[in-house]
């Protein structure tokens, strides 16, 4: 059985990683493939990163209230460079009338604060192999 790959990424200009790297521990630990690709990464950048190293699924960690215009450039880009089978999710402080509108627009979950880190891998891992 082949291992998840998941790019974790921190786009915008939010400073604050601690949640983003507490995430690919966990989900290192839990026997996946993580890269991370550290702070103020553009939607372009993370885009580029997630296709050339072949995962399986993108995390993006948002704290800075700009999920709706990066969650939705980072998918976009995803698709105009042949990325569309990657999954994406996020992490961080999402209001809950944001989570809807962001799934409707390709996301395959939404975690807020205080979400188990079992709960992120165990769908991830539904996520990828139903897809």
């Amino acid at each position: 059985m082949k291992k998840i790959r998941v790019l974790i990424a921190k786009p915008g200009l939010d400073g604050h990683d601690r949640g983003a790297k507490v995430v690919a521990r966990a989900l290192r630990d839990r026997g996946f493939e993580v890269i991370y690709t550290g702070l103020h990464q553009t939607p372009e950048q993370i885009a580029v990163a997630a296709v050339q190293e072949g995962v399986d699924a993108v995390g993006l960690s948002i704290l800075s209230g700009s999920h709706g215009t990066l969650v939705p450039r980072v998918l976009d880009q995803l698709r105009e460079i042949g990325g569309e089978r990657i999954l994406v999710f996020v992490g961080g402080i999402i209001p809950a009338e944001d989570i809807e509108p962001l799934i409707r627009a390709g996301v395959m979950a939404v975690f807020t604060p205080g979400s188990p880190t079992s709960d992120i891998a165990e769908a991830i891992t539904r996520a990828v192999d139903g897809a």
